[in-house]
């Protein structure tokens, strides 16, 4: 199977993360407050991968909180909110469902689907308390323009909430340079590590609310949750396992920088572009979305065939060529809406520098005979 879906999760992982997760089965005990030596080997490897993480997104190691993926992330950030919320029509449903429960306008997008400055602060109102955006699109690749929404945030006074499950890994992410008060991220996707992990990184302006109340190790008699992060946001048994990977993941990551991570995938989904774009013109028989003339963008090339439905191609592409994609709205719906692909979906390719020159021009070759059927 060429796999074409990275978007969604990342595949391959790096051998280290396996080993990593291996090594922690047969050693870990709960990363508690016990002193035998099970537990404090996996409440090590919890502390340091909080400290890599906090060294590798620019925050302190206490404002990190670790959490099963983004969307958790992003509850505990929305959830937390009172007063007017602006968001975008580029955001995932991890953002839209939470900001559906609260008082929120949605900043409209440009027609190749991308977030602009202009537009959110056309949305921002005397009461607004908060921007949440996503940092790159699951369905376009477009990247938004963070330092100037985080410039507009901090001048305003409105906190700034950033989803990065697509881009941790792939971009370089200041959150002091960006003035970036709660960034949500995902260890399953570009920073290599399993599903179920991720996490919460706040700036010194932010103390979201508790989602989850329970055993934290700490103030034990009392019946509140303890107001000092991280304890704040880890109520229960962390995922000590699966952090383990995530540290691995994140270490590979490191060794490899995500500036070169970042030019060996867009160098496949450019040529997979390139081969597609002739027969893309007005009234071709291929439809893109999104900007692929950024100079900025992640390594995801979305299309449609005519009027083929994009389920019924991902089944074909799966089925009769080995090649495993993402189809449908990507749980993306006001960005579908926006395109006028609601009923029939999209087809999304994903890559990652794992794939390779040759999956490229299989892919190519498949949607091109895909094309001259009847």
């Amino acid at each position: 199977m060429i796999y074409f879906d990275n978007a969604a999760t990342s595949f391959p992982k790096p051998p280290q993360v396996a080993q990593a997760v291996a090594e922690a089965i047969a050693s870990f005990g709960n990363p508690s407050r016990s002193a035998h030596p099970y537990a404090l080997a996996a409440g090590r490897a919890v502390e340091y991968a909080r400290d890599e993480i906090a060294a590798f997104f620019h925050c302190q190691a206490d404002n990190v909180a670790f959490t099963k993926n983004a969307t958790e992330a992003l509850n505990i950030a929305i959830q937390s909110l009172e007063g007017h919320i602006v968001t975008t029509a580029a955001e995932h449903n991890s953002v839209l469902r939470p900001v559906h429960l609260k008082d929120h306008s949605v900043a409209a997008l440009d027609d190749r689907g991308r977030v602009t400055l202009a537009a959110i602060q056309k949305a921002v109102r005397p009461d607004t308390v908060a921007v949440v955006a996503g940092h790159g699109s699951n369905v376009t690749g477009n990247v938004a323009p963070l330092a100037e929404i985080g410039a507009f945030c901090r001048e305003k006074g409105l906190l700034f909430i950033v989803d990065a499950a697509q881009t941790a890994g792939l971009l370089p992410i200041d959150m002091t340079e960006l003035a970036i008060d709660a960034l949500c991220f995902t260890g399953h996707k570009s920073l290599y590590g399993l599903q179920g992990t991720g996490g919460i990184c706040l700036s010194s302006r932010f103390r979201p609310k508790a989602l989850l109340t329970g055993g934290s190790g700490s103030r034990s008699f009392e019946t509140v949750q303890p107001s000092y992060m991280p304890d704040l946001l880890e109520a229960g048994t962390l995922n000590g396992h699966g952090i383990a990977g995530l540290l691995a993941g994140l270490g590979y990551v490191k060794s490899q920088g995500t500036a070169a991570l970042l030019a060996q995938a867009r160098d496949q989904a450019y040529r997979f572009y390139q081969g597609l774009r002739p027969l893309a013109p007005a009234g071709g028989i291929i439809t893109f979305y999104g900007d692929y003339e950024a100079v900025i963008r992640l390594p995801i090339v979305t299309l449609n065939i005519g009027g083929l439905d994009s389920g019924t191609a991902a089944a074909i592409l799966a089925e009769k060529y080995g090649i495993a994609i993402r189809a449908g709205v990507h749980c993306a719906p006001l960005l579908h809406r926006h395109f006028g692909t609601e009923k029939q979906g999209a087809l999304r390719f994903s890559f990652s520098h794992f794939n390779t020159k040759e999956e490229v021009d299989t892919a190519l070759a498949a949607l091109k005979e895909i094309i001259k059927q009847p």
